[in-house]
């Protein structure tokens, strides 16, 4: 069957049909990431998505089914697109994993300062479940990423031994609350990107590099220690 002919069977778009399609859906993406950007997920509405699209409200659901698809395809991008960046800095060939952390940190940190209300939206929000899937999957892979680093500069003899997966969730954790402030402030006072993204790095980097802790020196108290036994929180009595 010739090319021409497969474009021509029936029910499949010409090229030029199709090309306005994918334009129409792009659109679209952009401006579901634009209005969340302004007012968050929960007031973000499809007919507003439609008309900063230019597109008619029943166009935005012939691409997606419901709001909740829209949402998690415009997440599922820009998640994506994050993850990529800190991947390419992961993979930088002849740099040592301890300053591949810090300079992938510190990236995230100031792309998601600049990124202002959509990175708010993204990592504070409350989100419709199907949305809040795409954005766990995010973290896992981040967490994942800087696992893999971990297990890199302990292989090397960079670290000492330490769960690097364990470690690896806990940065991501720790970069992700930590520009929670900056960004619900951000309109009270300008925000120092730089010393803001250098110091969560250095943070990050200083909970995979510290040296062993002696025996004799123990992280925590021994009644700390007798409470952690325990199964659940309990109330300190006096």
């Amino acid at each position: 069957m010739s090319r021409s002919s497969e474009h021509n069977r029936p029910g499949s778009p010409s090229p030029r049909v199709a090309a306005r399609i994918a334009d129409s859906r792009r659109r679209i993406l952009e401006a579901a990431r634009v209005v969340v950007a302004e007012q968050g997920f929960a007031a973000a509405q499809v007919a507003v998505v439609a008309s900063v699209a230019d597109v008619a409200t029943g166009s935005v659901y012939r691409h997606f089914p419901s709001k909740s698809s829209l949402f998690a395809e415009m997440l599922r991008g820009v998640c994506e697109r994050e993850l990529e960046v800190l991947r390419a800095i992961a993979d930088e060939p002849e740099r040592t994993a301890l300053q591949r952390i810090g300079d992938a940190v510190a990236t995230f940190v100031d792309r998601a300062l600049r990124g202002e209300g959509l990175a708010y939206a993204v990592i504070v929000e409350p989100m419709d479940t199907d949305i809040d899937q795409v954005r766990l999957k995010a973290r896992a892979d981040l967490a994942a990423a800087m696992s893999d680093l971990i297990e890199e500069g302990i292989a090397a003899g960079e670290f000492a031994e330490q769960d690097a997966k364990l470690r690896g969730a806990a940065i991501v954790g720790a970069f992700l609350e930590a520009v929670v402030a900056p960004l619900a402030c951000r309109s009270e006072a300008p925000i120092d990107h730089n010393s803001i993204a250098v110091e969560i790095a250095q943070f990050c980097q200083g909970a995979v590099s510290a040296a062993h802790i002696s025996d004799a020196t123990p992280l925590i108290s021994s009644r700390a220690s007798a409470q952690l036994t325990g199964t659940e929180f309990k109330e300190e009595t006096a």
